[in-house]
Formats: C-alpha cells, sequence, structure tokens
C-alpha cells in the first residue's frame, strides 16, 4: 500500500516527503483539507518548516490527497498512537526491537510475546510497524524489566530474526 501512496507522488519528492510525515506521525485530513491529529489542526508552516519545504508543497499535496478517492478514505482515517518508546528511560522500561527478513509472515508477534510471556516478564505495548507503510518494518516490545541475554538469544535465534537490539 504504501508504494502505491507514494507512486501517485513519484513526480515530487517534496509531496512524498508530506505524504511519509503524515503516515509517520498519525496526521490525517480533514475534509476542509487541513492536517489534524484528532480535532487538533497541524499549521501548513509548521508541516513545510519540519521537512525544509515551502508550505505550498503541504497545501497542494492535502488538495491531490482530497481529490484521490482512495487517498481521501485512507488520510481520512488516519490516527496516533502514544507511544511509550521514547518514555523508556524515563520510566524505566525497556525497549526491545526485532527486526525480521520477511515482515509479512503470520505468527511473528505471537512468537516474540509469547516467549517473552513465559518467562513471566510483563508487557507494557507493542508496537508492529506495518509492512505495507514502512519499506523496514520493527517490532518493538515494550516491557517492565529487563530481558536476560538466554531470552534474547532465544528470540534472536528465531528463523525469520535478522537482528535483536535494546
Amino acid at each position: 500500500m504504501f508504494d502505491e501512496i507514494m507512486e501517485k507522488f513519484e513526480g515530487s519528492p517534496s509531496q512524498q516527503s508530506v505524504i511519509r510525515l503524515l503516515l509517520e506521525r498519525g496526521f490525517s485530513v480533514n475534509d476542509e483539507g487541513r492536517v489534524v491529529s484528532g480535532g487538533i489542526e497541524i499549521p501548513y508552516t509548521g508541516i513545510a518548516r519540519e521537512l525544509d519545504v515551502d508550505r505550498r508543497v503541504v497545501d497542494s499535496t492535502t488538495d491531490a490527497i482530497l481529490a484521490d478517492p482512495e487517498l481521501r478514505r485512507i488520510f481520512a482515517n488516519i490516527s496516533a498512537i502514544p507511544s511509550l518508546m521514547d518514555l523508556a528511560p524515563v520510566l524505566d522500561l525497556t525497549v526491545l526491537t526485532v527486526e525480521v527478513a520477511a515482515a509479512d509472515e503470520s505468527g511473528i508477534v505471537a512468537e516474540v510475546t509469547g516467549l517473552i510471556a513465559d518467562h513471566g516478564i510483563s508487557i507494557r505495548q507493542v508496537i508492529s510497524e506495518d509492512p505495507e507503510f514502512t519499506d523496514d518494518p520493527k517490532l518493538y516490545v515494550i516491557t517492565d524489566e529487563a530481558i536476560p541475554g538466554d531470552l534474547l538469544v532465544e528470540i534472536r535465534d528465531l528463523a525469520y530474526v535478522r537482528r535483536v537490539e535494546f
């Protein structure tokens, strides 16, 4: 899906940057063409400054989104989910990052979280990046306590795991 969305903006790397930001941050586009997070409007100037593009690029991107029924449906329904990843050091939580070879395989989340649960470790949050929207999706597992070395090795040794980091 991500590739199809980006193809619609293949002639404009600046618009692709806007699209990528909207998807990464969970910003939606309302019927008036405004970028919003819930009911809070995000000024075009702030988005433009973040991406180092002209404000009119953001405006033309939202116009293109509203003009395309498929994009309009997608971007009207995006929402952000709060993440504990950046708060983990402050809250004394552990973040396990798992990179896999084939992110669209079934059972990855279940197997990794099952191994953690089998070790009696409480999971606070799981974030699985969608392989349709991210080029190199990762699985993030935020736990209440540190993950012991033997469990890290066990997860790393799963056939589909490329890399484990915490």
